[in-house]
């Protein structure tokens, strides 16, 4: 394993770019790396070191794999990738697989991959690439101009316990994909919406019999059935998605539109859950691999506006995930490609020109995702309620049209022209549908 870089506080040509990417999660080395490409001098600059962990599903959509291919990376299984054909859905009493749809638009399968292993290969990418790393460099502040009040750059600290040490560092743009923690907007100002909704997720891996699967598996209703006599339907939803190493990615998540949010024990919320499912599946404590951990899911454009001047938000610190799924890191990635094109527009401008190419990347989201999430925001609110919920389930999930459509819908997985008539409904739903601001 390379060793971490940290910039040396005497080095002012190290702490001036193009470009400042802030975080080096899959919004920041896919910028990072599509930044470089185009010749740009870019700062990537990562509190943490690599190999680091993340609590995520590790699951990988369509959607998702769409934007690591168009990324250059090999996700082949022959590379490590355990591919999938869809999606399992458990509920009401009904099990029902769902195979990815076969689309123009997005490939036909779906891929387990640990975040672990996921990050750092998208960090190196982007290093390849030329952006130039730091690891161990916390970012606590933008720098705005004085006299414009526009985005100069960033203040950090580097290193750890005695040794840490404040720097700045300047570019005429900055790229915030700092995480859900969003640091660098809170400097600013930018607070989250409270008019959008959160998502709250835990998980835990188990070594089990079921690591091996051709279908991601999402189970609509949690029981607690600790009590037979007494079975309780519990709040949100779960996963469990073999990580084809011997171990499962099990986990569960809540919905901020929810009663059940914020006051809710997750940690027992998943213990209460898997106690429930069957042994032999080995999702108890004695076969737990690690401990649980938790994350917050900003979701359908929570904290907005995604450009003020010479600062763009990218990824969870602008709110892009899908608040139909909680699917974060496809939208992560197609942000950032859409940031970075802005950006390389705009720097190979001057005056006028060069900032509409950088206001454009707020539209081209809206246009992008603006009406699907809308939609999704409605949708979020609805199955909060615990009576839509049950209804849902027991009335939809035996229709495998209706699934399938659901699929499509809640995946955002269409062709928008010359697909079928799902994909002509969807396409018009959100056609019609005014885009979030």
């Amino acid at each position: 394993m390379a060793e971490p870089t940290a910039p040396s506080a005497a080095g002012d040509t190290d702490r001036t770019a193009d470009v400042i990417v802030v975080g080096a999660g899959p919004a920041g080395s896919t910028a990072a790396a599509y930044l470089a490409r185009a010749g740009l001098d870019v700062l990537l600059l990562e509190k943490s070191t690599f190999p680091r962990p993340k609590v995520c599903g590790d699951g990988f959509t369509p959607r998702g794999m769409k934007q690591i291919i168009d990324l250059g990376i090999d996700c082949s299984e022959a590379n490590g990738w355990l591919h999938n054909r869809g999606l399992r859905v458990l509920g009401g009493g009904v099990s029902l697989e769902l195979d990815w749809p076969d689309l123009a638009s997005f490939p036909n399968f779906g891929a387990v991959r640990p975040r672990q292993d996921f990050d750092e290969l998208l960090v190196r990418n982007a290093e390849k690439a030329g952006a130039r790393l730091h690891e161990q460099t916390s970012v606590t502040e933008a720098i705005t101009d004085e006299r414009t009040g526009r985005v100069t750059g960033v203040r950090a600290t580097i290193g750890k316990g005695k040794d840490k040490q404040a720097l700045t560092f300047r570019a005429p743009l900055t790229l915030a994909c700092d995480g859900v923690s969003a640091r660098v907007a809170l400097s600013l100002g930018m607070a989250k919406r409270d008019d959008r909704p959160m998502g709250v997720a835990v998980r835990r891996y188990y070594t089990s019999p079921r690591h091996n699967d051709d279908y991601l598996e999402s189970h609509l209703e949690l029981w607690d059935r600790s009590d037979p006599r007494s079975p309780k339907l519990l709040p949100g939803y779960g996963w469990i998605f073999g990580m084809g190493d011997g171990t499962s990615n099990v986990g569960l998540g809540i919905l901020s539109t929810s009663r059940a949010f914020g006051s809710t024990d997750y940690r027992a919320l998943l213990k209460s859950w898997l106690d429930g499912t069957p042994e032999e599946w080995g999702y108890r404590d004695e076969n737990a691999v690690g401990t649980v951990g938790g994350a917050a899911l900003p979701m359908g454009f929570n904290r907005t506006p995604h450009y003020r001047p010479g600062l763009l938000l990218v990824g969870d610190a602008g709110g892009m995930v899908n608040p139909f799924n909680g699917e974060g890191i496809a939208y992560a990635m197609e942000s950032a490609s859409i940031a970075a094109g802005c950006a390389i527009q705009s720097l190979a401008r001057s005056g006028s020109a060069a900032e509409h190419a950088l206001s454009g990347y707020p539209t081209a989201m809206r246009q992008a995702l603006g009406s699907y999430y809308r939609i999704g925001n409605l949708f979020s609110r609805a199955i909060g309620n615990p009576t839509v919920m049950r209804l849902a389930t027991r009335h939809g999930l035996p229709r495998k049209t209706l699934m399938a459509f659901l699929l499509k819908l809640l995946a955002n997985l269409y062709d928008p022209k010359g697909g079928d008539s799902s994909d002509r409904v969807i396409h018009a739903m959100t056609r019609l549908t005014p885009s979030l601001e």
